[in-house]
């Protein structure tokens, strides 16, 4: 399947028309794991672990630290929270000088800001020369962006017929659904106020009304995965959450879907290793494993939309979903925008 990509600065959306699995043309080595130097897994060991700070899902962790701790017998030690408290918590450790963490990985937009802080330093993986030139980070700090996070409307479906379904976002803003959307905040959570701002170049001038709207109909929790987890429990039929929860939860039987939106705005991540780390061999394994192909597949197998051709996850429908990527925005226009939400969604 044929892709066309055009990538302009300056805009809140990267214009990117592509399936998923060809979001981006990686030509990826046909090992799944490369040969570490014998000389870093030493000198990993001896450090004894490695540390890492992060807002990926534990159970979706849990398959890349497998092939880590079966290649390298390094245990990982996983802290895990939402992207923002992982920000706080890096952030503090930085300005104070007592850094626990080995290795960060989180969405763009709080990963750029710690790089701006100084809590990362510069490291090149061997797996990063899979990935395009364009993808690089010109300061060698972060990893290119490994995996998109797309977010759609969820809902869940043993509260709603087919036909009460949101058919768009633009559908979250009829009075039928006041008081029944749940959001993560965008007020203090920059998944939900970047998805926001992406919308804002769709919609146009239609956005703002749009916004006051949802506002209006809304509920605000920390994170997208608690708005996941209550439209499970059915405390609220809709939310605005992860697509990739479908597959998680929906291994157990819980009763999420997603809406079919096109196009699907999507966050990239990257990781990145600690400008102090305690176990910087280990780190730097850890960053090797999570950007190789092996791990890519791995998480990509967990739910995860990864950037390798033709690899989808789990996901009914994953393989035909329009994705545009989210330009996140900088500490500046974060701060502005949550101004700006703090008016429209607290004044209620």
């Amino acid at each position: 399947m044929g892709h066309e990509v055009g990538l302009k600065g300056g805009g809140t959306v990267q214009k990117v028309k592509v399936l998923v699995g060809c979001l981006l043309v990686l030509w990826l080595g046909a090992a799944a794991l490369g040969q570490a130097p014998s000389d870093v897994v030493a000198a990993a060991r001896r450090e004894g672990r490695v540390v890492v700070y992060g807002s990926m899902e534990s159970d979706i962790f849990e398959v890349v630290r497998k092939i880590y701790e079966g290649r390298y017998a390094v245990p990982v030690e996983y802290w895990r929270a939402p992207n923002t408290r992982v920000l706080d918590r890096v952030l503090t450790e930085v300005r104070t000088g007592r850094v626990g963490f080995d290795v960060v990985l989180t969405n763009a937009a709080a990963m750029k800001l710690m790089k701006r802080h100084g809590a990362f330093t510069r490291y090149a993986s061997p797996s990063y020369e899979a990935f395009p030139r364009g993808s690089h980070d010109p300061d060698g700090v972060l990893s290119p962006a490994y995996r998109l996070t797309p977010i759609s409307i969820v809902f869940n479906s043993r509260q709603l017929r087919p036909q009460d379904v949101p058919r768009s976002v633009l559908d979250l803003a009829e009075p039928r659904w006041r008081g029944r959307v749940l959001l993560a905040d965008p007020t203090v959570n920059v998944i939900p106020a970047t998805w926001l701002l992406g919308l804002r170049r769709q919609l146009g001038e239609a956005w703002r009304p749009f916004v006051e709207r949802l506002a209006a109909n809304s509920a605000l929790v920390e994170s997208v995965l608690e708005v996941a987890q209550k439209v499970i429990a059915g405390e609220y039929p809709v939310g605005v959450s992860f697509i990739k929860y479908v597959h998680l939860f929906g291994k157990e039987g819980a009763p999420l879907d997603y809406v079919r939106l096109d196009p699907v705005l999507a966050l990239p991540s990257h990781v990145a290793v600690s400008s102090r780390a305690a176990h910087p061999a280990a780190a730097r394994l850890f960053v090797d494993t999570l950007t190789s192909r092996a791990g890519l597949l791995a998480l990509a197998q967990a739910g995860e939309f990864v950037l390798v051709p033709g690899v989808y996850p789990p996901i009914k429908d994953a393989d035909r979903l329009r994705v545009l990527v989210l330009d996140e925005p900088s500490e500046e226009e974060f701060r502005r925008a949550r101004e700006e939400f703090t008016a429209l969604f607290r004044r209620r």
